[in-house]
């Protein structure tokens, strides 16, 4: 059995493909047996992790792939850059904790939502992104058709669970039920991250149920983390500086809520 046949029944795909230049690299750095089968499999390695995070991506559904790095966070001061840091570590996820990232339009809530989600993905974890509007309708066409256990307990497999876009459309009682059936299947059982435009006090609103959202708001803060974010909006800035759009302080208004401040929720 030659070298090719042996790669192949081992099915190291990566290693084959870059074989003979891998060779060539260590012919020329004169590196000695160890050296090389050192850098022989973290080529395979490398391979494989990378095709997988690629799966991982495809699977997680992302509107856009975003990362920490790429966060302006000079254009939203308020944010805690020690607390990001702290998230972006993951340990809300081995811990099964959840995320809220609240503030108005165009804040950079989705984007960090999404870099954590990249970073899950980069560990090895399962995500899913959805907004609220999809995952609503998903619950409801399997209630119908009378797979809903099938379909919440579908959607308790994902490590991260990335809920975006609550509040920008209120919810009937009945999806509101199914929404609560989902936080409290995944309750302790895995790290939910969600994105909200409304502050604690108006998802009684939202959910058109107080008693409902007081539920929902019971099992998602119990471990959580909660980030309100203060500021422009990203999508109106340029013409902001192009006086395209007058200045206004309605944003600030709109989050100054005192149940809305960052805080870290930890029982």
């Amino acid at each position: 059995m030659n070298l090719d046949q042996l790669l192949d029944r081992l099915k190291m795909d990566h290693l084959q493909a870059t074989l003979d230049s891998l060779c060539e690299h260590a012919s020329k750095k004169d590196l000695n047996y160890r050296e090389f089968l050192e850098q022989a499999l973290a080529q395979e390695w490398g391979g494989r992790h990378q095709k997988g995070l690629d799966t991982r991506l495809k699977q997680a559904r992302l509107p856009w792939i975003k990362t920490l790095e790429q966060f302006d966070f000079s254009f939203q001061p308020s944010i805690d850059r020690k607390l990001i840091r702290d998230l972006s570590g993951l340990g809300f996820v081995e811990r099964n904790e959840n995320v809220v990232l609240l503030g108005p339009p165009g804040v950079g809530k989705t984007h960090l939502a999404v870099a954590l989600g990249v970073k899950a993905a980069e560990a090895g974890h399962r995500v899913l992104f959805m907004t609220l509007d999809r995952l609503v309708s998903t619950l409801m066409k399997a209630r119908q058709e009378n797979r809903l256990d099938r379909q919440l307990q579908q959607l308790t497999y994902p490590k991260v669970l990335i809920l975006d876009e609550i509040g920008y459309l209120p919810m009937t009682r009945e999806e509101a039920s199914l929404f609560f059936r989902l936080i409290n299947r995944r309750y302790e059982r895995a790290c939910t991250i969600l994105t909200s435009n409304k502050s604690f006090m108006d998802w009684g609103e939202v959910f058109g149920d107080q008693v409902i959202a007081t539920a929902i708001l019971d099992r998602l803060l119990h471990h959580s983390t909660t980030l309100n974010i203060k500021g422009e909006s990203y999508r109106l800035k340029d013409k902001r500086k192009a006086g395209l759009v007058p200045g206004t302080t309605q944003q600030q208004e709109e989050s100054d809520d005192p149940d809305t401040q960052k805080a870290v929720t930890e029982n």
